[in-house]
């Protein structure tokens, strides 16, 4: 499957790109999220999540670095869906602090990361990339690329 390319004008559009990449998911799928702060990272994964029936406020953890949400599959069978931002950590040993390899491992839940740049060895069985662009000079405007991938090459922590 080759990548897709969206364009997005609003919140709403990047909801429904998020909806139609989460009819696609499966229970122990990883998502990694790149755009710069601001992108609409967060918007898309409440596009997800509302696809999972959600209930919760769907925030960014860039200061908790990890939210874990309730949902469910199509089914009705239950679903977490751990949303990671590893924006604001430094090194390896932090993402060994806060168990990233543990979380991403789960076989039951969905994992969306943020900033998947910061990180190498972990993502190798990523299942897609979205690329989140921004236009200078229109706020709104979005690019958004989904890419199915088997392994993301990135930079390691520095």
């Amino acid at each position: 499957m080759e990548s897709e390319v969206y364009s997005s004008t609003s919140e709403e559009d990047t909801h429904r790109i998020g909806t139609q990449l989460a009819s696609r998911l499966e229970k122990g799928d990883i998502v990694t999220l790149s755009g710069e702060l601001g992108a609409g990272k967060t918007e898309f994964v409440r596009g997800i999540c509302r696809y999972f029936h959600v209930a919760d406020i769907v925030t960014s953890p860039t200061f908790s670095i990890i939210n874990v949400y309730e949902g469910k599959m199509p089914s009705g069978e239950p679903l977490r869906i751990v949303h990671i931002d590893l924006y604001r950590l430094k090194n390896k040993q932090e993402l060994r602090t806060i168990g990233l390899d543990e979380w991403l491992a789960l076989p039951d839940a969905i994992k969306v990361v943020e900033w998947p740049e910061k990180v190498k060895e972990s993502l190798v069985r990523s299942s897609y990339h979205v690329s989140i662009r921004t236009f200078p000079g229109n706020d709104e405007r979005r690019q958004i690329s989904i890419e199915p991938v088997q392994a993301l090459s990135s930079n390691a922590v520095h």
